[in-house]
């Protein structure tokens, strides 16, 4: 009896340890993926501003509106 209780208490322990792995392998995901978008937004941030900016002046330039961008 005391066998078949123990194998119970290890099965949870096991199991509880998988949840902290697996909520660290997460978070390694999610800093991955964040990191990811920062390099993209630092590689092109320059050129898709300018594209936004172009946009804007060619609206302006069409309407002869005269705004600001």
């Amino acid at each position: 009896m005391l066998d078949y209780l123990r194998i119970i208490l290890d099965a949870r322990i096991a199991r509880m340890s998988e949840r902290g792995a697996s909520a660290v392998e997460y978070g390694l995901l999610i800093a991955g993926i964040a990191g990811i978008i920062v390099l993209c937004v630092y590689a092109f941030g320059v050129q898709v501003s300018s594209l936004f900016s172009n946009t804007c002046h060619s609206f302006n330039s069409q309407a002869k509106a005269g705004g600001s961008c």
